[in-house]
């Protein structure tokens, strides 16, 4: 018995959202996405009240899309918290520092208390390091305004994680993958077809172009985020739809068969997402560390962002464009997020049951096998194992590459916000279509299960 597990009543009485007591139909789960898409969207435009915003230090710029988060706002902190306690809750069920068994429902719920406790904790923490250290000052200084910061962040955090647990229970995805999603939509909008006018040219990157081409003298380097943009989409487009398929057979079943698809990014976009947290918070660190006079890991311009030390690679580096691009910068960042993006994608599948040994249990337990081959759990775990080892480090590479890519050429939304949004958006469509599959043809879910 872990040490988790003497908390347990604890751990699994936390407060959460009920899960639908009947199959919910499409319209009910999209009126559900669509109003935590309202609030989130509130929340993002509504000002912390007691906040100075002359003095506020935005530390994070680019990550904030991939936190889904807007400084100066409710969601400053974004879906950050979540993250960083689902990181290291992974890191250490992972490195069987805490022994839990995720295949077996009372360690699973162990495993979901822990983590929304953990989420919590780093609402407060995170809050209170933001306003200490100076990205959030209160007016004046004064302390009733400082605590009135902290609490309406942690008041909008802890409902953050709420509407994530109604999106995936109630909806469709996640909703962290729909804030994100939210959040790099209108970032592309807004940059790239803004039209009001800013230091004698529109500001969004399409009426600019257009307005230098009608004036005689076109920008056309103004159009490499948009290129950028659109090359990662592709790019994801195309390895989203490849796939290694094992063919199978249904026991019960004669002569049903079908196929178990083991796709090229395996462990999906979470990696990126871990890793561009990740490196969100070695920037809190070495800007709180800065404040209070040991900056170990660096140190960040508070008037310009550019930051030294450790911590320098960790930041976002300029775009390969601009007169300041710094390949050695780009080079170690670049390796730094492909480096991360695999290990938490090795982490992600062990943890989140999609390694091979448990899939062959699945598998076999649902009465599948490989034609050709026995029953045995031995041989298609076996046969799993030729591909999704491989799979879950060359996908964790591959988005890292994108997503760097994408920064270099500073696509809208940022490279990995692209990434991000494009799988994200991918994965939903793929849900809804199942899930329309199922209402037209309910007899399905007796052969495949209550997928939803």
């Amino acid at each position: 018995m872990g040490v988790l597990h003497q908390f347990e009543g604890f751990l699994t009485s936390l407060p959460e959202v009920e899960r639908p007591r009947e199959i919910l139909s499409f319209k009910q789960r999209f009126k559900w996405v669509v109003v935590v898409l309202l609030i989130y969207f509130l929340l993002a435009n509504t000002m912390l009240y007691g906040l100075d915003e002359e003095r506020a230090i935005n530390y994070f710029g680019a990550l904030q899309t991939i936190m889904a988060s807007k400084f100066g706002t409710l969601m400053t902190l974004g879906i950050g918290p979540i993250v960083t306690g689902s990181i290291i809750l992974q890191i250490l069920v992972g490195g069987k520092l805490i022994d839990l068994d995720l295949s077996n429902p009372r360690d699973k719920a162990i495993y979901m208390g822990t983590q929304k406790l953990l989420s919590f904790g780093f609402t407060v923490f995170e809050a209170v390091v933001m306003v200490v250290m100076g990205a959030l000052p209160a007016q004046g200084n004064l302390l009733e305004y400082q605590v009135l910061i902290v609490a309406q962040l942690v008041a909008a955090g802890a409902l953050v994680i709420y509407m994530d647990e109604v999106v995936s229970r109630w909806g469709f995805g996640s909703g962290i993958g729909l804030f994100i999603a939210a959040g790099v939509c209108e970032e592309i909008a807004w940059r790239g077809f803004n039209p009001f006018f800013s230091g004698g040219a529109p500001a969004g990157i399409v009426p600019k172009f257009l307005y230098t081409l009608f004036n005689g003298y076109p920008d056309f380097f103004s159009l490499v985020p948009l290129l950028g943009t659109l090359v990662v989409f592709a790019i994801v487009v195309y390895f989203e739809s490849m796939r290694v398929e094992i063919p199978l057979t249904y026991g019960r079943f004669r002569g049903a068969r079908g196929r178990y698809p083991i796709k090229f990014i395996y462990a999906s976009n979470i990696p990126v997402i871990f890793a561009s947290i990740l490196m969100a918070n070695v920037q809190l660190w070495a800007a709180m560390l800065q404040k209070v006079g040991y900056p170990i890991l660096g140190t960040i311009d508070q008037a310009t962002g550019v930051a030294t030390g450790i911590v320098r690679f960790f930041t976002f580096p300029r775009p390969i464009y601009t007169p300041d691009f710094d390949p050695v910068h780009a080079v170690v960042f670049t390796l730094l997020l492909i480096t991360l993006s695999v290990l938490f994608s090795i982490f992600w599948v062990e943890t989140a049951g999609m390694d091979a040994k448990t899939v062959a249990r699945q598998l076999q337990q649902g009465g599948m096998k490989i034609p050709g081959f026995r029953g045995d759990i031995r041989i298609i775990e076996r046969v799993l194992q030729r591909y999704i080892p491989a799979v879950t480090v060359l996908g964790g590479a591959s988005v890292g590459a994108l997503a760097a890519l994408g920064d270099l050429t500073g696509a809208l939304g940022g490279g990995t916000g692209v990434l991000l949004t494009v799988g994200i958006l991918y994965r939903l469509y793929e849900e809804i279509a199942k899930h329309q599959i199922m209402e037209i043809h309910p007899m399905l879910r007796r052969v495949v299960g209550d997928l939803f």
